[in-house]
């Protein structure tokens, strides 16, 4: 073991008042998954699709420090006894929250707070000891291991929340006590949870609640709820608001962007400050993205000329804009946009943006495949055939949809433009393969539940060695 543990056996007994069966271990990480778990990891057996503790002993032999457990038979070797394992996680990234002198960050949203996430996170990582959400682990379990995961040195770290219902980024601020809090975009995600677009940006103001005092809240100038949210920081200890986007009034204003295939450029007002900015991920969107997170990395402490300089530098990751090249036999090249990861309305109006953005090469199509957008509540069917205009705004000229919500946009486009259907993107597959032709541009976009993201990732195994980037 190199450098100071993240947990010695003490202080997660402490943390969590479990029952040591053998006090001698340290622990270099905490994991909760077996196939992803390194030699030094304290695993946390916790049970969600399937009970953790069937994979204690597994976790034990492959090297883990200690299995963290509610049922003490689970397995022979260094454990700690809890009462309720899910708790006990809780009270680990409580303890660890405590003990640490971080800037912590809080991101939310109905778009973008992955991507805003991880913008941030680089931004961190460039200014000092950083510390971020993996993956979107934004739950009620991926916040807390989040926090347990955070070194007791760290500078800064910036937490995801996310929710499908109201109530919950209450229970999540809670555990993180954020320095800082942002808000990305309210727009139609989980509404037929909500019922209404008030109570989406209700709940997304709940990060609010849970500020530490004298916090900085962030909000959207150029949002519909814009007033809404304000009035909700009112209602906090904040200390300091500030907003983003196009408004005239914006703390952090964009002045100007221009959007191209490769990323785009422009200026933004940084309180009063002019400056320059470039990105590689394409789509207008990005740009409001980029002001958000340069306000929240000067509330955090970051100068915005380091802040720029990071997201420059910033790459699209896998689902999230990505570009590569497919190679499909018979010498045909298609290039892949692949912005799978998710989607709703605001998600899939910016997608469609970045395509029309991009020219195919020589003899292609602009192509897209669509997954249908989940809870979307009573005017799902309307919302989909919505997305018919910036479609064909975009320049498709073939269009595979999946799902059955998705039919209402089809539906909707005109008849000059090329449409399939399917039920499944597993009988997308062929079709979709067979169709294209060299050069097309294909945009792959839908919630996660179409399972378009698996029609990217075939793709991705037959990608040209050279790739390139949105």
């Amino acid at each position: 073991m190199t450098g100071a543990p993240l947990w010695t056996a003490a202080e997660a007994a402490k943390a969590t008042h479990g029952q040591l069966t053998d006090g001698g271990w340290a622990a270099t990480g905490v994991s909760i998954d077996t196939r992803t778990l390194q030699p030094g990891d304290l695993f946390v057996a916790l049970t969600d699709q399937r009970d953790g503790h069937d994979f204690a002993q597994g976790a034990l032999d492959a090297g883990a420090a200690a299995a963290l457990i509610a049922k003490p038979e689970a397995a022979r070797g260094p454990r700690l006894v809890v009462e309720d394992v899910l708790t006990a996680l809780r009270q680990l990234g409580e303890a660890a929250r405590d003990r640490s002198s971080a800037v912590r960050v809080g991101v939310t949203g109905s778009v973008g707070k992955t991507s805003v996430k991880e913008a941030l996170a680089a931004v961190f990582r460039a200014a000092g000891r950083a510390h971020w959400s993996e993956k979107s682990y934004n739950n009620h379990w991926g916040v807390p291991l989040t926090l347990a995961r955070m070194p007791k040195d760290t500078e800064r770290a910036v937490f995801e929340m996310g929710m499908n219902h109201a109530g919950e980024i209450a229970d999540l601020v809670s555990m993180v006590r954020p320095h800082v809090a942002l808000i990305t975009k309210i727009a139609p995600a989980h509404l037929e949870n909500l019922g209404s677009m008030e109570a989406i940006a209700d709940a997304k103001a709940e990060i609010f609640t849970a500020l530490a005092d004298d916090g900085v809240a962030i909000i959207p100038a150029d949002d519909e709820f814009a007033l809404r949210l304000s009035d909700a920081v009112k209602r906090s200890k904040a200390g300091f608001l500030i907003d983003f986007g196009h408004a005239p009034t914006a703390a952090v204003r964009i002045m100007r962007y221009e959007d191209g295939a490769d990323g785009g450029v422009g200026e933004m007002d940084v309180m009063g400050r002019l400056m320059a900015f470039r990105l590689k991920l394409t789509g207008s969107h990005q740009a409001v993205n980029a002001a958000g997170v340069v306000a929240a990395a000067l509330a955090a402490g970051v100068e915005p000329d380091q802040a720029v300089d990071a997201l420059a530098q910033l790459e699209p990751a896998a689902g999230r804009g990505s570009v590569f090249h497919a190679s499909l036999g018979e010498g045909r090249v298609v290039t892949v946009i692949d912005d799978s990861y998710n989607a709703n309305p605001a998600s899939m109006r910016a997608a469609f943006s970045a395509l029309g953005a991009r020219q195919p090469e020589a003899g292609g199509r602009r192509v897209a495949i669509i997954g249908e957008m989940l809870e979307l509540g009573p005017q799902s069917e309307a919302m989909h055939a919505d997305m018919a205009s910036p479609l064909v705004d975009a320049g498709a000229q073939l269009v595979f949809a999946v799902g059955g919500q998705a039919k209402a946009l089809l539906d909707a486009l005109p008849s000059n433009i090329e449409r399939q259907w399917f039920a499944t993107a597993e009988d997308a597959e062929a079709a979709v393969k067979k169709s294209l032709r060299s050069g097309d541009l294909l945009l792959i976009k839908g919630s996660n539940a179409s399972r378009v993201h698996t029609l990217a990732a075939s793709l991705r195994q037959v990608r040209r060695t050279a790739t390139t980037k949105a």
